[in-house]
């Protein structure tokens, strides 16, 4: 049994915190990634890929994703 605690305790230790995980260089996501999947999500709905009861989870995540593009757009321009 002491076996099993001395991984578990090297298994916590090993895990990454906030602080280690932000200097790690890890994969980005984009403000064009963010551009792109508005644009999934928009061929999708139009092919008809979500069921009629995804249809509100789906387009309040999408205008969510619209603002917050919108809000970045203005604040690029801003600071041109």
């Amino acid at each position: 049994m002491s076996k099993e605690t001395t991984v578990k305790e090297a298994e916590v230790k090993e895990q990454p915190t906030e602080e280690t995980a932000s200097s790690t260089s890890g994969p980005e996501l984009t403000v064009n990634d963010l551009n792109q999947l508005k644009q999934v999500i928009d061929v999708a709905s139009q092919r008809g890929t979500f069921k009629p009861n995804e249809m509100v989870a789906v387009g309040t995540i999408y205008n969510k994703l619209d603002m917050f593009l919108q809000a970045v757009s203005k604040q690029d321009s801003k600071g041109e």
